[in-house]
């Protein structure tokens, strides 16, 4: 039977894991927390609180139904009606954009002085629909080339707009209100340090990964939390087979397929240089599939630098948990204000502003922000008392954030001026201020901040980047030469097939990365069998 490690128990890990166990391979998952799912878990941050929060990840957009089907996962996903939410700074008014009432929706474009940028909105987003038709079904199965794409989503997709100039001209050509600007400019620079008209076009590729989802570029929230996802991944592996250890910490891989890697036993020290001490077990696969970052991965082979590039994330995230939800200044009800995407100072001129500051080595004021209201969709992460008491979770991304303006000598004071830029962002646009609607826990108010640092020492993701690096075009530009390539996954070495993030169609909780690492490992297998 061929034996295939996999070096990582995130999300992705997990599919790769059940995909292969039920195709009959003899599959070992090595995770060095002490638990499965890497950033796709729920955790009761708060102590004193029954509130299940989805800690670091919390929407889905890029998980394919074909995965949840083949591996029987009992995962439900529920629709927003509401898109976003986006006041306009210094007044009493915003942007309601309500898929449910192309009325309203229009209504609010005028009442923010943007009556005329209704209509490009909306063939903007169908622009872009068009592609994530065309583009969606592609992320399962071998790389298309960028020729077919272009061909199958046709002269009337956003194709252009997206791949062939910044993303900057696309958006001043389809509206011209500022804040309507910036509604779409968002979705560009989501966990991306990049200026809006970057030549280099990775703001582009972050757009590109956020609109095409589902193929309609929804993003839906999981019932019962992330946990759920990972946990449903995670019984499809065991059920089918994988043998999956956790608490174990992986110290080299080879090029031929060894992997060494050391046993955490509660309460042995670590070694000079912080690694767990223990029973060390070193074993020879077929092959091994890396779900951790490219730059970690090289740095298990053996690269001083890590091989890849060292990638930089630019984000600090913010969880809370309230009594209730706080009032808008237009007087606009706030479960339709919070139930879709809520954009705090996201304007296209202070996006580029906060840009231009996070270069200068400042934190940007007023910090762009976006927040996200998961117990308005799903109040089964809240406990009885507390659903019935009206109190709910928020969580809040601020973007251009890199990672270069923290140290680990400053990171305590960055967290504590992150977390308070966060919150004056968001007291700007409310009727109230939120401290005061902050629930009272064992620990203090219920409130975190994580900063790239924080998500790096606990996710092991280099710089705290959650897609595991730049974002690559998920398409090729030739034919493959290669199994991997063809299902872009490969690396330098054959044995070894990239399966998480850093995959050619990594980035967002989608399992793609796993998927694909796996249907490529079973081609590769078969032919060492034949």
């Amino acid at each position: 039977m061929p034996r295939v490690a996999i070096v990582g128990g995130g999300h992705n890990g997990l599919t790769a894991a059940a995909y292969l166990a039920r195709a009959g391979v003899d599959v070992t998952v090595l995770e060095r927390l002490p638990h499965v799912g890497g950033a796709a878990v729920s955790t009761n941050g708060f102590a004193g609180h029954d509130a299940r929060l989805s800690r670091y990840s919390y929407l889905v957009s890029l998980m394919p139904e074909q995965i949840i089907r083949d591996l029987g996962l009992d995962v439900q996903l529920a629709r927003r009606r509401y898109s976003s939410y986006t006041p306009q700074p210094g007044t009493d008014r915003g942007l309601l954009i309500d898929v449910g009432d192309e009325a309203a929706t229009r209504a609010s474009f005028a009442a923010i002085g943007a009556a005329d940028d209704a209509d490009g909105f909306a063939a903007f987003t169908d622009r872009t629909t068009r592609l994530a038709a065309a583009l969606f079904p592609t992320l399962t199965g071998p790389l298309p080339t960028a020729a077919a794409v272009r061909d199958a989503a046709g002269a009337a997709s956003a194709w252009s707009e997206i791949v062939d100039a910044p993303i900057a001209d696309a958006i001043e050509a389809a509206v011209g209100h500022d804040l309507v600007r910036g509604v779409i400019a968002t979705d560009a620079l989501i966990g991306t340090f990049a200026a809006l008209d970057d030549p280099d076009l990775e703001q582009n590729r972050c757009l590109l990964y956020h609109v095409i989802g589902g193929g309609t570029g929804d993003w839906d929230v999981p019932i019962g939390g992330m946990g759920r996802v990972s946990g449903e991944l995670e019984r499809a592996a065991r059920d089918a087979g994988a043998k999956i250890l956790t608490g174990v910490t992986v110290t080299r891989v080879t090029p031929d397929g060894e992997v060494t890697w050391q046993e955490r036993v509660g309460g042995l020290p670590t070694d000079s240089e912080g690694i767990p001490t223990g029973t060390e077990l070193t074993a020879e696969f077929d092959l091994v599939l890396s779900a951790v970052a490219p730059h970690v991965l090289g740095r298990l082979l053996g690269d001083e630098d890590g091989g890849a590039p060292r990638p930089e994330g630019a984000q600090v995230k913010v969880n809370m948990l309230l009594s209730r939800l706080p009032g808008l200044r237009d007087g606009i009800a706030p479960e339709a204000a919070f139930g879709g995407t809520f954009h705090v100072n996201e304007g296209y001129a202070q996006l580029g502003a906060a840009h231009a500051a996070a270069t200068a080595g400042r934190i940007p004021e007023p910090l762009p922000c976006e927040i996200y209201c998961h117990s308005l969709t799903d109040p089964t992460i809240l406990g009885p008392e507390l659903r019935a008491s009206g109190a709910h979770t928020l969580t809040v991304f601020g973007l251009q954030v890199p990672d270069r303006l923290l140290t680990p000598e400053t990171n305590e004071r960055m967290r504590g001026e992150l977390g308070a830029a966060v919150l004056a962002s968001l007291d700007s646009v409310l009727a109230e201020p939120i401290a005061p609607l902050l629930l009272d826990g064992v620990d203090g108010p219920a409130i975190e901040t994580k900063t790239t640092l924080d998500i790096e020492d606990a996710l092991a993701m280099p710089g705290g980047n959650i897609f595991h690096g730049p974002l690559s075009w998920p398409w090729l530009e030739g034919e493959a030469t290669t199994v991997a390539e063809a299902w872009g996954v490969e690396t330098a070495h054959p044995r070894i097939l990239m399966a998480g993030s850093g995959a050619r169609r990594g980035g967002a909780v989608s399992g793609i990365g796993g998927h694909n690492a796996a249907h490529a490992a079973l081609e590769l297998l078969r032919e060492r069998l034949a």
